[in-house]
């Protein structure tokens, strides 16, 4: 049984790939079956139709076997195949007392033009053909009008017609649930693609706060270590303990954010949390220790926010405040505030430096003046939780980054 349900699918899959085949062996079956209906006789008993009473003249035969020709044409021109199979047919219906069922081909040739034309045409046609077909039948056909013959071209035709709009109808209906489930499928490929693109651009943003902190700290750690290596030693080694920390550090969070990368399988990702305000006494020290004077100021209710303003709140204090070690001068100091003000929690970073270059500004232009990213960063966190960010020099010297993030994440943001 599976043989053949095999064969059979093989068999319609080589016929679609070749319909002039099939509309040939088609023609050839309309052939026979009108050539056998041509001596059957409809009363030829009292009983019923008898076969083999009467048989076809050459007429009958060649317009028999036009009309069949006609139909491997059927696809290519269906409108010009049923206006030839129905001038056969009244040909027919004209020049013989006992017609063959030529009809038959018109038959089939209006099925294919209803099956592949829209539905105006088909009423168009269709009520034309089974019009002039019955009426050449009731006017010129050897039996009276109100023969049962008659009415059967005119039920034939109506059938045909009907089931040509049937086909194309559930063809276009296939037709459109297959684009609506394609359709569906590149808009389910599009957003997988967004959500790609924007974990990218959130990994890509924790990967340059993480750099761009802890490999300013070593810089200048480093920096203080070559200068008194030789004259004081016991700082040097200070310096370069303070190098080994930030390293130590820049490790470790790297690993936390390179580890959202790994696919089932990988090795297990690190799992501790990630940074915070709870942790930013500790982020404060390590600038403290870099030779940056920071004061802080907080309010005792700001904890309980959602992860995502958390950790922006984190990384716009440590960007900002690694500028500030980056471009204000070797004197300058920093202030930071974190006040929750209603629904809202403001993160506020001042500085009093002179040494800023003018590329910082409230533009979100290059932090660094050498293409860095850092203030762009920053204020793309700060839209994609739907606030609002500052940045511009402050009145009298120094520079104010200030951020004010929703107090509850946006919906399908607290990730």
């Amino acid at each position: 049984m599976t043989s053949l349900d095999s064969g059979c699918r093989r068999g319609r899959s080589w016929l679609r790939a070749h319909p002039l085949a099939f509309d040939a062996g088609l023609a050839l079956a309309v052939l026979a079956c009108m050539v056998t209906g041509s001596f059957a006789d409809p009363h030829g008993s009292r009983t019923g139709p008898t076969f083999g009473d009467r048989t076809p003249d050459a007429t009958s035969v060649v317009l028999m076997v036009l009309g069949a020709a006609a139909l491997v044409l059927r696809r290519r021109e269906p409108l010009v195949v049923l206006g030839f199979t129905g001038a056969v047919t009244l040909v027919e219906l004209l020049t013989d007392e006992t017609p063959a069922p030529v009809a038959m081909s018109a038959v089939i040739a209006l099925y294919t033009v209803a099956a592949r034309t829209d539905r105006p045409t088909t009423w168009r046609v269709g009520l034309a053909t089974m019009a002039l077909l019955t009426a050449g039948a009731m006017l010129f056909g050897p039996t009276p009008w109100y023969a049962q013959e008659n009415l059967g071209v005119f039920a034939w035709t109506g059938m045909a017609a009907a089931a040509g709009d049937a086909v194309r109808s559930r063809r276009a209906f296939v037709d459109a649930i297959r684009e609506r489930a394609e359709r569906a499928e590149r808009t389910r490929e599009e957003e997988a693609r967004r959500r790609v693109a924007e974990e990218r651009l959130r990994i890509a943003r924790d990967l340059h706060d993480v750099v761009a902190h802890h490999i300013a700290l070593v810089n200048v750690q480093a920096g203080v270590a070559a200068h008194v290596m030789d004259k004081r030693p016991d700082q040097a080694k200070e310096a370069l303990a303070h190098v080994r920390e930030a390293s130590r550090s820049a490790l470790n969070e790297l690993r936390a954010t390179v580890g959202l990368l790994r696919q089932s399988g990988d090795p297990e990702a690190p799992t501790e949390p990630a940074p915070g305000l709870a942790v930013l006494d500790e982020l404060l020290a390590t600038f403290r220790h870099a030779g940056l004077p920071v004061e802080l100021a907080r309010a005792a209710d700001d904890a309980g926010l959602p992860a995502a303003v958390d950790l922006a709140a984190y990384r716009i204090i440590q960007e900002a405040l690694t500028n500030v070690r980056k471009h204000a001068g070797p004197d300058a100091k920093a202030e930071v505030s974190v006040v929750r003000v209603g629904r809202t929690v403001e993160i506020t970073v001042l500085d009093n430096g002179t040494h800023r270059p003018a590329a910082s500004t409230a533009t979100a232009a290059d932090d660094d003046g050498h293409g860095g990213h850092g203030l762009i960063g920053m204020r793309e966190r700060v839209t994609a939780l739907g606030g609002t960010l500052t940045a511009a020099p402050r009145y009298g010297g120094g520079f104010r980054v200030q951020a004010i993030l929703p107090a509850t994440a946006r919906t399908g943001e607290d990730t």
